[in-house]
């Protein structure tokens, strides 16, 4: 479904072919560059809206900051390069929740006239644009403590698996379960909500079919995992 990552730097993107209903467009960013796609990081809040601004205002750790707005930098110049539109123009907002109806769901643009997800895990970050809802995530390899600690929050089938791994490869075999988890999960807008037992998504280095979405692993940096997962046309 994905044939390569594009390279979001300091140049303004050049994109290739648009986003179509089996082919999303993935980007991936570093986020301690000091120019995303041709503005100055130092110059984002007159490009971020207020809602970005004072979430980045509320990081304490000046490298944290930075990583948020560059990926919301980043996030705004691709959505106005694919719908030609200036970047400080897009207006954000959040469809409602599946789970409960409150406005906090999926984040979206009005209309939906092109779906996108969001993530930033250490110094990098991806962005996946596509014509139906979709979920991206990428993760940094956990500590050993963290494999204790969430190992048996998964399906029962995923503990199962990272428990007969040596303990040398459960952080990788983790962190892959962990990110197709949380790309299915943004593709329906439901996060974390439900806990991380369903769906079952597998920790093995192929991901399973899955009933109502199309998942499937991306190249990631040493040391990350990687996946991506738009819902079916059934499933919408």
């Amino acid at each position: 479904m994905i044939e390569h990552l594009n390279q979001l730097g300091p140049n303004p993107p050049v994109p290739g072919p648009a986003p179509t209903p089996t082919t999303p467009v993935v980007w991936a960013l570093n986020t301690t560059i000091t120019t995303v796609g041709g503005h100055a990081v130092t110059d984002a809040h007159h490009i971020l809206d207020t809602e970005e601004r004072e979430r980045a205002a509320h990081f304490r750790d000046p490298g944290h900051r930075h990583r948020y707005t560059t990926s919301h930098l980043a996030l705004r110049t691709l959505l106005g390069t694919y719908l030609h539109q200036p970047p400080q123009t897009i207006h954000l907002t959040r469809e409602n929740c599946p789970c409960c109806g409150a406005p906090h769901g999926r984040p979206n643009v009005p209309g939906n006239p092109l779906h996108f997800s969001l993530s930033h895990s250490g110094d990098h970050a991806y962005i996946a644009l596509a014509t139906t809802p979709v979920g991206i995530d990428i993760e940094q390899h956990p500590t050993p403590r963290t494999v204790t600690d969430v190992l048996h929050t998964l399906h029962p089938t995923e503990t199962q698996e990272l428990t007969t791994l040596p303990t040398t490869r459960q952080p990788s075999a983790l962190a892959r379960c962990w990110a197709r988890k949380e790309a299915c999960l943004k593709a329906t807008g439901v996060g974390l909500a439900n806990g991380l037992t369903h769906p079952y998504v597998g920790t093995h280095p192929q991901p399973p079919a899955i009933p109502g979405y199309h998942l499937t692993d991306l190249p990631a940096p040493t040391h990350y995992q990687a996946a991506l997962a738009t819902l079916t046309t059934t499933s919408l």
